[in-house]
Formats: structure tokens, C-alpha cells, sequence
């Protein structure tokens, strides 16, 4: 099944994207396990938790239309080189601290700060970057790809960063994810790509309402972003800033959230493996279903159901994740100016992103005020919610993949 698809990377330019991005992927996964029990080993504190997570979101809300225009005026693997190298070295700083033992939150949340400011370059460059390394039509099975190995590192990842962290702790985990960000920046340096492909400095407010503008005109884009504030809200600060807090109270600490994050993993490659084979016409109708089961494992981590059930749940949602994913950047891909790719990404990305700060930081608060189960059934009712309602949308419904006939009315 995979060989045909597997055939693109012999092309030089994506495979070196996509062993850039692997490696660094991989020692990102050990990432959210450390930090989490990094901050609850110094103090315990959901709320303390939330703000390191929101610390790393944060940057992106107000940074991310700055990194889509340069990531449309620069070669966009430089963009990615310079993101890598200086995400690394906030990671080396937060594992010194942690490994010395003087680490202080307010520490971990500037660098986190740090971090995030790098991602906000990083991530409308490493989007706008595959039509331009991948011919038209491979482009579902470069995004698939690429979203494969985000998942098959995952699994290696968050299960390998469990054991560490439960066997020497969190430290060595962050040291591991500040040197393959180093590794993945030699891989991406390789990369050569036409400076004709990127666009001419001009008016910075120009290129911003450039970007708007092919955001706004297309009620699709625009909807399923709305759609993913609220989402993402909800998922991020239920997730990852409360299920830590349940595991270590009630399932068993960290090798316990270790399985069932792999187990979510899991599914992604499940989910990856689909994705490329099954090509839909309509790209954005399976894409938005594919994002209803997110709401599962939330339901059960709020009894809270045994880690195996919980597991079960996360694998299911991660079938859907990669899903949503390659279709959503298939479709945007096929749908944008190869010239505004990266800002109109930027747009997306700071409306999906907007609220995680807030969702994060929220969630400790709001979970002591009312309980953990409440706020974890609140935040799986937002995301069904919010789902059903994109479907409103008539183009969401009906919008077809490029190059394939209108059906007659």
C-alpha cells in the first residue's frame, strides 16, 4: 500500500524536509510530558502548568501574521533554520535549569515565551514550503507523509518520554528536544530552493492586508478557523493541563499519561496511513467530521474511566486528527495563491490559536472553582458544538478537490 507513495521521497528537496522535520518531531514529543511534570515536580500547581502552556501560545497570537509575510518574502527553509536554532536553544536553557535544580517558574514561562516566538516564524514557512519541494498533484501524499512521521514519532515519543521522565526525569527529555532541533536544522539547510518563489519586500501593511483578503473572501477558510478558536481552546487546556493533573491523582502518575498518549499517537498513524490512501472529493466535509471524536477521550478522562478505556478513546481522536489535517492543507494548498500561502496560513493559524492562551491558563482555575469532571464534559461539549455548527457552511459541505468536475446540478 505504501510504495507508491513512499516513491516521493526519493525526491532530494522533500526528502530533506521531511527528515528535517522527523528528527526534529521526535524530540518535540518528548516535550509536553517533561515540561508538564517539570512544573508539577517544582510546584504542584495546575494553575502553574497552565501558565507555562499558555506561555508557549501566547507568542504565536501576537507574532504569527509577522512570520507568515517573512516567510512569503524569504526562502522559507532559512526561516525554518533560524526557528530551529533558536526554539533549540530555549529547550537547552529550560533542561539546564531543570537538571541544576534552580528552576524557577517564572523562568520556565519566559523561555516557553521564547520558544513560541521561534514557532510563530517557524510554522507559516514549514506550511507554505511543501507545493513548493512537491509537483500539484503529490501533494495529499506529501502533507500525509509528513503528517505520518509527526505521528510515528509521536508514539516513539510520548511513550519513551513517560518512561524517562518517570525513570531520571524530566531534564534529560528537554536536553533530547534542544539537540534535534539543532539536527533538524542541518537537514533543512540542504534544502535549495529558487528565490524566485518568494516575494519582494513592499509595504508591510500592503502584504498584511493582502493576506486578509484571501483569508476573508473564502467562508470556508474563515469558518473552520472560528471553528478550531474554540476547539483548540476547549481541547488544549482540558488536555494538556488537566489530564496530567488526573493522571497523577488518580491513574498513576506519569508513565501512565505516557501510554495514553502514545496510545493517541497511535491512532495519528492509523489515521496517516488512511489519509494517504483515501483521497475524497470533498475535501472539507470528511476533514470536519474527522474531528467530532475528539471529544471522546474527554468525556472519559473526567470520570475518570481506567488509563486502557481513556487510551482507547485517545486512539480513536487520533484517527481523526491526521484526517482533518492533510485534507485542511490539501485543500488550502489547492485553494491559495502559492504567493500568499504562508500569510493566509498565518491567518489561519492565529484565529486556531487565539484562545489556547486563554484556554490554558483557564483551566486550573476553572477546574478548582467548579471541578475537573465539569470542566472536562464542558470542554468535550465545545468541541462537538463548535463542529456541528461549521457545517453550516455550505462551501464546507460541498467544496470539491481542484481539478475535478461540478457536479450538474
Amino acid at each position: 500500500m505504501l510504495g507508491p507513495a513512499l516513491g516521493i521521497l526519493r525526491d532530494r528537496q522533500f526528502r530533506l524536509l521531511f527528515l528535517g522535520r522527523t528528527v526534529s518531531l521526535f524530540g518535540s514529543a518528548f516535550a509536553p510530558i517533561a515540561l508538564a511534570f517539570a512544573v508539577l515536580d517544582l510546584t504542584g500547581s495546575a494553575s502553574d502548568l497552565g501558565l507555562v502552556v499558555a506561555a508557549g501560545f501566547v507568542p504565536q497570537v501576537v507574532f504569527i501574521l509577522v512570520g507568515g509575510i517573512w516567510a512569503d518574502r524569504l526562502p522559507r527553509h532559512h526561516v525554518m533554520v533560524v526557528s530551529d536554532l533558536i526554539a533549540g536553544s530555549a529547550q537547552a536553557a529550560i533542561a539546564m535549569l531543570v537538571l541544576t535544580g534552580v528552576a524557577e517558574i517564572w523562568q520556565l514561562v519566559a523561555l516557553q515565551v521564547v520558544r513560541g516566538v521561534a514557532s510563530s516564524f517557524f510554522f507559516p514557512a514549514a506550511q507554505g514550503i511543501v507545493p513548493q519541494v512537491v509537483s500539484a498533484e503529490r501533494l495529499q501524499e506529501a502533507n500525509a507523509l509528513l503528517g505520518l512521521t509527526r505521528s510515528s514519532t509521536a508514539v516513539l515519543g510520548t511513550a519513551a518520554g513517560g518512561i524517562l521522565v518517570a525513570a531520571i526525569g524530566s531534564g534529560w527529555a528537554l536536553a533530547f528536544d534542544a539537540a534535534t532541533y539543532f539536527l533538524g536544522a542541518v537537514f533543512l539547510l540542504g534544502l535549495r530552493l529558487s528565490r524566485n518563489l518568494t516575494m519582494p519586500e513592499q509595504n508591510f501593511l500592503r502584504e498584511l492586508r493582502e493576506g486578509w483578503d484571501g483569508f476573508r473572501s473564502r467562508a470556508w477558510l474563515w469558518g473552520i478557523v472560528v471553528q478550531f478558536a474554540f476547539v483548540n481552546a476547549a481541547y488544549v487546556g482540558a488536555w494538556a493541563v488537566l489530564g496530567p493533573v488526573v493522571a497523577e491523582d488518580e491513574l498513576g502518575g506519569a508513565a501512565a499519561w505516557g501510554v495514553i498518549l502514545a496510545a493517541g499517537a497511535v491512532g495519528t498513524i492509523v489515521g496517516g496511513l488512511i489519509a494517504l490512501r483515501f483521497r475524497p472529493e470533498r475535501l472539507l466535509l470528511w476533514a470536519t467530521l474527522s474531528v467530532i471524536p475528539f471529544a471522546l477521550p474527554l468525556v472519559l478522562l473526567s470520570f475518570p474511566a481506567p488509563a486502557v478505556a481513556i487510551g482507547l478513546a485517545a486512539f480513536v481522536a487520533g484517527v481523526g486528527s491526521p484526517l482533518f489535517g492533510v485534507f485542511w492543507d490539501t485543500a488550502m494548498q489547492e485553494q491559495i495563491p502559492a504567493d500568499q500561502l504562508s500569510r493566509v496560513y498565518s491567518y489561519d493559524m492565529l484565529g486556531s490559536f487565539v484562545f489556547i492562551p486563554l484556554g490554558a491558563a483557564v483551566a486550573g482555575p476553572i477546574s478548582t472553582l467548579v471541578g475537573v469532571t465539569e470542566t472536562l464534559v464542558g470542554a468535550a461539549t465545545i468541541v462537538v458544538v463548535a463542529t456541528l455548527l461549521v457545517l453550516l457552511i455550505e462551501e464546507v459541505r460541498t467544496l470539491r478537490r481542484r481539478g475535478l468536475p461540478d457536479p450538474k446540478p
